[in-house]
């Protein structure tokens, strides 16, 4: 299948920011990663900000969390959202549109899990943190939304989303929905997926940075990429998992193995709505004020997302 041209409202705003040129011929330091990532996001995110009935940050089980609350409802469906940014840059700020909109849209409680970032706490401590935050939400539904549990995330976020509904799955906890937004789900290096080759250079992320976040990330321990959770395309089973909504851009290198996830999940048995939607490059979600086609794809997926978590009012 050939590709089609770029979104031109989101070819426009990447040439505002001066991003869309050649990538540097030698990697930037990590804090240029985090400066450059932060400065990007805080640029394009909507303001005034949307609106909720509260913005809070906290803690839970240890870890620092940033918790929403829509406005005007008593029960609401509660979604654990991981912010992406390929486990080295991002935060809670720089989702901070993101989830207010899923708040927002959703009628949702949404808790943002701010987790410890490689290449200072390599994998599993982003793992582990968001996983000790889910649990702590599962088991608390009363101090949040008091609904039913969504799992969602994008890019990286995505990852640790779609690892943590398989602990949910294996500990027998009950979890409604995952929502996996252009999600990284095969870490091994190298790897055949023909989006890396054709999207490799001129979207913004390129192959040579996702596997150089891949290499900090795992740091010590590259086989970890070849199993679960690290890689959940490569986990044993997926049968048993929630019901996924998964959305790629077409122009992004990390496209094919988002896809193939989803057709993994189908083959076992898993509701699953996938999209791959033309003209659209990574990251997409953050860009949704900024482009016609994107404020339409994060409208569907939010869509699919709330039916999944209130079936029986759709």
């Amino acid at each position: 299948m050939s590709l089609g041209p770029i979104d031109p409202q989101i070819a426009a705003l990447l040439k505002q920011f001066g991003v869309d040129g050649r990538p540097p011929a030698a990697a930037p330091t990590v804090e240029e990663m985090r400066v450059g990532n932060r400065m990007l996001a805080l640029a394009v995110a909507p303001d005034p900000p949307i609106k909720v009935e509260s913005v809070r940050d906290d803690r839970l089980a240890g870890v620092p969390v940033r918790i929403y609350r829509p406005e005007g409802t008593d029960t609401a469906p509660t979604v654990v959202f991981i912010h992406g940014g390929g486990f080295i840059v991002g935060d809670l700020d720089t989702h901070d549109g993101v989830c207010r909109r899923l708040c927002r849209d959703l009628g949702a409680v949404v808790v943002s899990p701010d987790y410890r970032l490689a290449p200072e706490h390599p994998f599993p401590a982003a793992y582990d943190d968001c996983l000790a935050a889910a649990h702590h939400v599962a088991d608390h539904p009363a101090g949040f939304g008091g609904g039913p549990l969504a799992l969602a995330g994008d890019s990286a976020g995505a990852n640790l989303a779609a690892g943590l509904a398989l602990a949910f799955r294996d500990e027998g906890r009950p979890l409604a929905a995952q929502l996996l937004a252009y999600p990284v789900m095969d870490l091994r290096i190298g790897i055949g997926y023909p989006s890396r080759t054709e999207c490799a250079t001129g979207y913004l992320l390129t192959t040579a940075e996702c596997e150089h976040d891949i290499r900090l990330y795992l740091a010590d321990d590259l086989t970890a990429g070849s199993r679960a959770p690290a890689s959940p395309l490569l986990a044993k089973s997926l049968q048993g998992l929630a019901p996924a909504v998964v959305g790629c851009g077409e122009l992004d290198p990390l496209r094919d193995e988002g896809l193939a996830y989803a057709d993994a999940l189908a083959a076992a048995g898993v509701p699953v709505t996938k999209h791959r939607y033309p003209g659209l490059i990574h990251g997409f979600i953050n860009y949704d004020t900024h482009s016609q086609a994107i404020d339409a794809a994060v409208t569907q997926m939010y869509t699919e997302l709330d039916r999944l978590l209130r079936p029986s009012t759709t």
